[in-house]
């Protein structure tokens, strides 16, 4: 049964303004020229500022979201890829250090990284993006996370849904059929990872989709590994399907071309690519349930404040329960 869990949380960038991010950036001694531009983000805050010597991107952490140590897993993750000529934006190191702390603010700083939305469409494309997540594969699987929580059940899909209830948004009248329906969602999704195991999990990006995606004259650009984890590699790969099936069954086939000029990759997974989107659509709306109190959040989502959105996504729900009957993807 599902019950209520945690409150969510409260406003975590007060006091957060552009003098402050300019004099954070100067307590490190980057060399900035006061042009600051704020960039599209709402889970952290990130600010892009001049410097003569090459663009930087300060981001600074939601207070209480990952432990310093959790910080510093990302970090090295991403400095190892960038060690390994994969394009990724790396934080910049400083006396040793790349996460630091101002005003009770911690930030990191990284080099702002030209670069477009990435079109997939393009002739061999996706072929380039798979060989790209392959080497980050590889690297992924040179040793374990500590402390970088995992890609699974309970946090995306279990507490996803105490968080929901625990709202205020989610209308009365549709508890009950929330309850029900993602329950049984819960319990499907729970039995496809017991069928495909064993999967073996390891480091991965954990939110790759387009957002967080550049692309320049060499390919494809990684800028963001903030939700980084333990999982299964498919997880990083399905995000990059859409339309029809007939459309992701042609986006798979080319993914997977390149992704096995690099890498072996464990069919298996192919099975988890409905429930990971079950777990990744009770997450959503669980995450923006939970930070509701953060200005920031009813501004980008006013809907999630109406009951027709919530009616129509316990019919996703529904749907999406229905879409784990599906036959897998071809596996090659």
């Amino acid at each position: 049964m599902i019950n209520k869990s945690d409150s969510p949380d409260v406003k975590p960038f007060t006091g957060l303004s552009p003098d402050v991010v300019m004099d954070a950036a100067a307590s490190v001694g980057l060399d900035v020229d006061g042009r600051l531009f704020a960039l599209n983000s709402y889970e952290n805050r990130v600010y892009q500022l001049g410097s003569p010597g090459g663009n930087l991107v300060l981001k600074f952490y939601r207070p209480e979201r990952w432990t310093d140590d959790q910080i510093a897993e990302e970090h090295e993750f991403t400095a190892e890829m960038a060690a390994a000529e994969l394009p990724v934006a790396a934080p910049v190191r400083i006396e040793g250090k790349t996460l630091f702390e101002f005003n009770d603010f911690r930030f990191a700083a990284f080099p702002w990284m030209r670069g477009r939305a990435p079109e997939l469409d393009a002739t061999d494309a996706r072929q380039l993006l798979g060989r790209s997540l392959a080497r980050v594969h590889q690297i992924g699987a040179l040793r374990p996370f500590r402390v970088r929580p995992r890609v699974g059940l309970q946090r995306l899909g279990i507490d996803a849904c105490h968080q929901v209830l625990a709202s205020d948004l989610l209308p009365e009248v549709l508890r009950d059929r929330y309850v029900d329906t993602s329950e049984a969602l819960l319990g499907r999704v729970e039995q496809a990872f017991e069928h495909a195991a064993p999967i073996r999990e390891i480091r991965i990006h954990g939110d790759c989709h387009l957002g967080n995606l550049l692309w320049n004259e060499q390919g494809p650009a990684f800028v963001d590994l903030d939700d980084c984890a333990t999982g299964p590699r498919i997880q990083d790969l399905w995000m990059l399907l859409a339309g029809s099936r007939s459309d992701q069954r042609r986006q798979w086939a080319e993914l997977l071309e390149g992704y096995t000029q690099f890498a072996d990759f464990d069919f298996r997974e192919v099975t988890l690519i409905e429930p990971l989107r079950a777990l990744r659509m009770l997450h959503h709306a669980a995450w923006v349930s939970h930070r509701w109190q953060d200005p920031a959040f009813p501004r980008a989502f006013p809907w999630f404040g109406e009951h027709r959105y919530w009616e129509g996504y316990v019919a996703d729900l529904r749907e999406q329960l229905e879409a784990l009957d599906d036959p897998p993807l071809g596996g090659s």
